[in-house]
């Protein structure tokens, strides 16, 4: 298990008729790859699985499996209300090649500490992948507080924890807590994360959607090269598209995360598609407004 580095929870990409498109599908995994991705999350949120069913989403493991094992890690989005379908889904993604599972608390029920442990504790002990921990208060309801992560860093399949916190102080706190026991993603591409990476080190970052191409992840490529200057021109990239995209709590400005992403992929020539319903693609300002800041960015 060697994650790190830039790992995006990518788009999926769906055809007007709201159909998976796997030919779409198949030229973004091979961009993706060609750009130099550190790994790929699956049917994350910016992947939409709220909207998939079930044989949807092992469909789009399938896809993925069958053009990537082996090539970049590759973690399965298993995010679900129950253990029980959680479990489900990370048995198929490792069918398919898939190296780990992404997994947050089960959305909507606001589940307490003990019940979350638990429904982690399922989790590791009824499937064979090794589990990365997902908080993401503004998707699910709960921001599991340190004492809870440190409780879920000991469960026997848990690898890793995707913080997914705009608080700085908070996620610097995580990971000083938990960096030495598990791996913590969350990093931030800008000043304050450079100046942590250098300092003390870290993991990576599972961004969104990777539309800025090569640009992420080598971001942690110089660093770990230790040109600094040239990591902090691209973190910089990273930083606008966020700054312009998303407000500070990291929901989007103008519409749902995956419809900016997809329309970011779109004006840049990529296989972006539709979002589905409920959600509805940006309308056409605002996909000028994407524009824009991709060609400042030189993108386009």
């Amino acid at each position: 298990m060697d994650w790190r580095g830039y790992l995006p929870a990518i788009t999926t990409p769906f055809a007007r008729d709201g159909a998976l498109d796997h030919q779409a599908l198949g030229r973004l995994l091979e961009w993706l790859h060609g750009e130099g991705m550190h790994g790929l999350v699956i049917a994350g949120t910016t992947g939409e699985w709220p909207s998939m069913t079930p044989d949807e989403r092992v469909a789009l493991f399938a896809a993925t499996g069958a053009q990537l094992t082996g090539k970049l890690p590759l973690i399965a989005g298993c995010s679900a209300f129950t253990a029980r379908e959680a479990i489900a889904f990370a048995e198929a993604a490792a069918t398919h090649g898939f190296d780990g599972i992404l997994v947050t608390p089960p959305p909507y029920f606001r589940p307490s500490p003990d019940e979350i442990y638990g429904f982690y504790a399922d989790i590791s002990a009824g499937q064979p992948l090794p589990i990365c921990v997902y908080n993401w208060p503004p998707g699910t309801g709960v921001d599991m507080p340190l004492d809870l992560l440190e409780r879920l860093a000991d469960l026997e399949k848990v690898v890793a924890i995707k913080q997914s916190t705009s608080d700085l102080r908070r996620f610097v706190t995580t990971y000083f807590a938990l960096s030495e026991r598990v791996r913590v993603f969350g990093h931030t591409m800008d000043e304050y994360g450079l100046a942590l990476l250098e300092a003390r080190g870290g993991d990576g970052t599972m961004g969104a959607g990777g539309v800025l191409g090569r640009t992420q992840p080598d971001f942690y490529n110089h660093l770990w090269a230790g040109r600094i200057e040239k990591a902090r021109i691209c973190g910089s990239q990273d930083r606008a598209i966020l700054d312009a995209w998303y407000t500070v709590d990291l929901v989007g400005r103008f519409g749902s995360g995956p419809a900016i992403l997809k329309a970011a992929l779109d004006v840049q020539g990529l296989p972006g598609g539709h979002v589905r319903a409920p959600l509805r693609d940006v309308g056409a300002d605002d996909r000028e407004r994407i524009r824009e800041t991709l060609a400042a960015l030189g993108r386009i």
